[in-house]
């Protein structure tokens, strides 16, 4: 369970009310109730009981309740603690981003940097086709990446934000005219391959192996990085799955983004090495577990 997820779940439970978590919280109230059926198809029972008229706490909820509360402020003090400690950390902390997220992430930077002005803060370009290539070759601290990352010796923080799931085709191609696509309709495309050892497991959250039904989606040329993919695109020569962001970003008259209304949104994260000693990893960690929403 992610800790915004358990904060969630404790601020419902003592407002009893998802309007007033989702205000107390800055998120909508949807994005609340979301967490709160995540967390209940996990346990297995509900743990609201939900009226028209009010929402309490059933027995499993009492019991988790009960269960999260000192372990979450325990969470909480830590946090606190180490932020306090390094508040005037000097050295240097190397970020790597990709194209849009870094105005994404801009808010969790900003108190990262406010609350260490001794540091120095360097951003990197994240390749997308081969996103761990710099964690590995020892170039950056932390890569900002989506999920699941299930790497040896590679760590994750909390979720920073969200992003839904969009294809981007040539402005010619025949489906470009629709509305949206779903991912039945990968199997009627044709797909850029990575030339990049980016692990199985995330490539899938952008470009699944198979449909829904079970159709193989079909693969085309290989790109090595984000700009061969945008031009090998505006060719016609094959789409490409990001996230809905860089339609804002790279607006190319040539391209056209479609959403992918069934798709589960990216989830982004910060991943570290597991044994990098850099005292601002925690620091920049605790910032984005502050928890503030992403730009819309």
């Amino acid at each position: 369970m992610e800790l915004r997820d358990i904060e969630i779940f404790l601020t419902l439970a003592e407002e009893l009310h998802f309007g007033r978590t989702a205000e107390r919280l800055h998120i909508t109230p949807s994005r609340v109730s979301h967490a709160i059926k995540k967390q209940e198809r996990r346990i297995g029972a509900p743990l609201f009981a939900r009226t028209s008229r009010t929402v309490r706490l059933t027995p499993a909820g009492e019991r988790l309740a009960a269960a999260l509360g000192p372990a979450y402020r325990q969470i909480l003090d830590g946090i606190e603690e180490v932020t306090a400690s390094v508040g005037e950390t000097a050295g240097t902390l190397r970020l790597g981003t990709m194209g849009p997220q870094d105005w994404m992430i801009r808010a969790i930077v900003a108190r990262f940097r406010a609350g260490h002005p001794a540091a120095r803060f360097v951003h990197h370009d994240v390749n997308p086709v081969d996103p761990l290539a710099g964690l590995r070759a020892g170039e950056i601290d932390v890569a900002h990446v989506w999920l699941p990352v299930d790497e040896p010796g590679v760590t994750t923080g909390p979720v920073t934000h969200t992003s839904p799931i969009a294809v981007v085709l040539s402005a010619g191609h025949p489906y470009a005219t629709r509305g949206s696509l779903c991912l039945e309709d990968y199997g009627d495309l044709t797909f850029i391959s990575h030339r990049s050892p980016i692990p199985s497991a995330m490539a899938e959250v952008f470009l699944p192996s198979r449909t829904p039904a079970g159709r193989p989606v079909p693969r085309g040329p290989e790109v090595t990085g984000w700009e061969d993919l945008l031009k090998t695109v505006s060719s016609g020569r094959a789409v490409a799955a990001t996230s809905a962001e860089a339609g804002r970003f790279y607006p190319w008259p040539s391209l056209v983004y479609l959403p992918v209304r069934d798709a589960a949104p990216c989830r982004w994260v910060f991943a570290w090495l597991t044994d990098n000693p850099n005292p601002l990893i925690p620091a920049l960690v605790a910032a984005a577990a502050e928890g503030t929403p992403a730009p819309g």
